[in-house]
């Protein structure tokens, strides 16, 4: 089968536990993109976080960002699907209810509600393990939240919790599922990532498929997450890392290496360029 499109995840799948991209792994993603092949991103992080790695492994694609909620290539926006402010709304009442601070983000800017989160950003950039800066924002208070969501009603595209103890948010967790509009996914073992119903990155892939008038057997997928889930399924080749949960695993058509073993350079080797 002649592969033409890969959609890769950043976190725990491009990035390595130092949240680097290797030189191996840019030098072959740029490889199987001189082929023509489309090298698209596809992650839960906001698109100027997500256009960064994109740029970084130097390919001019699509990227799919925000889990699916918002796709775009270079100038032009193929898709855009807002929780809009009385959903938005709606989640600021459970999360105030349980004491949850949130954070919510547009295609361009994060808002964050725990001041913890500050010098947690603050120590990755130290630390090395970001080099790009995100336009962030602080929102102190409850009524401020509820100005900003007023503000950017026809923005903000995803919305996540980010928590320590999981015996904490099994009550929100419910409430979330329960409910109607909404979409959630665990994209790590301690955070849940919220959209409008019916956003995924594989109905995501789904759209750039015909976009480019591709078939499912032409795409691959690669992951690590919960959030991967939807695209690993819909692709005609849905490839789990070897850090990937149990679930994902299962879904998956292959598993290759692990993000510290360069696990998606070695994927798009083997069934690219075909060197086992």
């Amino acid at each position: 089968m002649a592969y033409k499109l890969v959609c890769i995840d950043v976190d725990g799948t491009l990035l390595n536990k130092k949240h680097k991209v290797t030189e191996r792994t840019k030098e072959t993603i740029l490889k199987a993109h001189k082929l023509g092949i489309h090298i698209v991103i596809s992650t839960g992080r906001m698109y100027t976080d997500a256009e960064y790695y994109s740029n970084l492994i130097g390919v001019k694609s699509p990227v799919i960002a925000s889990n699916g909620a918002f796709i775009k290539d270079n100038n032009k926006v193929i898709y855009k699907n807002i929780l809009g402010e009385s959903l938005s709304l709606e989640l600021l009442e459970i999360f105030r209810k349980h004491g949850i601070k949130p954070y919510f983000s547009t295609p361009n800017k994060f808002y964050y509600g725990s001041i913890i989160f500050k010098p947690f950003y603050i120590a990755t950039k130290l630390l090395g393990m970001r080099t790009n800066k995100l336009d962030m924002k602080y929102v102190f208070s409850w009524q401020q939240w509820q100005k900003l969501l007023h503000k950017e009603k026809d923005n903000i595209v995803k919305c996540e919790i980010i928590y320590r103890n999981p015996a904490l948010v099994t009550k929100v967790r419910q409430e979330l599922k329960n409910t109607k509009q909404l979409e959630t996914v665990d994209s790590s073992k301690y955070s849940i990532e919220i959209t409008r119903q019916g956003v995924s990155k594989g109905k995501a892939v789904a759209m750039l498929a015909s976009l480019y008038d591709l078939k499912r057997e032409e795409i691959i997928t690669i992951g690590d997450s919960e959030n991967d889930l939807s695209m690993i399924e819909y692709a005609g080749l849905g490839i789990a890392m070897g850090n990937a949960l149990d679930i994902v695993k299962q879904k998956a058509d292959y598993i290759t290496s692990s993000n510290d073993n360069e696990g998606v350079a070695n994927a798009i080797n083997k069934f690219i360029f075909g060197n086992i």
